[in-house]
């Protein structure tokens, strides 16, 4: 079996400073490939050289809703500069809204559309985040759609109840789920993930984060994708290997990827 982990940080240093070992792992394990999210355009090089070594990582460019203070006026032309500047660039983001904490909610909400703008613009998905703000991003969303025309992407880390899900649904989304979908209490989580249709599911660790039962707790890779993908088989009532096989398809779809063999992946 072959799957995809369709959201990783593996610059961040709990990963970056052990990545030969953690890639031999996710390799032993048939991750066929990854796709590495940004959280502000200052990492571009990083992740950039991180892909050099790492056949297999496909990744993004964009800025995160709880770094929009860093959003300046040439933002939009460094994003969409480095967007086309490497044909491995297969989304925008990661971006979208966060309302846990914030105070500046309307700023996020320009710094959010600006980016779909740029995705728009340029034909790519989005990696979205959402927190605490499913209605004002279902409003947001709707009035794109409704002034620009539809915009193709993911809820990354999806933790929303079956009304919100169905929200993003009917808006043409991805519905992708962490390892919070194996936690005992996700209970609104798990229902969410028995109505997404088969042909809008995805799987991701958003590693170095929220690592899945049994490894809860401990620091997040892309081997456990795993236990995301066995526990949405087992809330799915199908086999594991039919859960991989169309998550993966699913992947392919909404990133242009093209997954190589297992047999032409060499360890780093």
């Amino acid at each position: 079996m072959q799957i995809v982990d369709t959201h990783v940080h593996l610059n961040f240093e709990s990963l970056a400073s052990d990545l030969k070992a953690v890639a031999c792992h996710w390799r032993e394990n048939g991750i066929a490939h990854l796709v590495h999210s940004c959280v502000h355009p200052g990492e571009f090089e990083q992740i950039q050289a991180i892909a050099d070594q790492i056949p297999e990582l496909s990744f993004s460019v964009g800025l995160h809703p709880l770094d929009a203070p860093r959003w300046t006026s040439g933002s939009s032309e460094q994003i969409t500069q480095l967007a086309q500047s490497d044909p491995r660039v297969v989304a925008i983001g990661e971006m979208g809204l966060d309302f846990y904490k914030a105070d500046d909610r309307e700023f996020q909400e320009k710094v959010f559309e600006a980016q779909l703008e740029i995705a728009h613009a340029l034909n790519k998905p989005v990696i979205i985040h959402c927190r605490d703000a499913a209605e004002s991003m279902r409003d947001l969303l709707r009035r794109f759609h409704a002034n620009h025309g539809t915009i193709r992407g993911v809820m990354h880390c999806w933790s929303g109840d079956s009304n919100e899900t169905q929200w993003f649904l009917d808006l043409g989304f991805y519905i992708s789920f962490s390892g919070v979908v194996t936690f005992k209490s996700a209970i609104a989580v798990q229902q969410s993930a028995q109505i997404v249709p088969h042909d809008r599911l995805l799987v991701e660790t958003d590693c170095p984060f929220l690592a899945p039962v049994p490894k809860r707790g401990k620091r997040n890779e892309p081997a456990y994708v795993y236990y995301v993908a066995q526990k949405l088989a087992e809330i799915r009532q199908i086999s594991l290997a039919e859960l991989c096989q169309q998550t993966t398809q699913n992947a392919c779809q909404l990133f242009g990827l093209s997954i190589q063999s297992e047999s032409t992946l060499t360890p780093i």
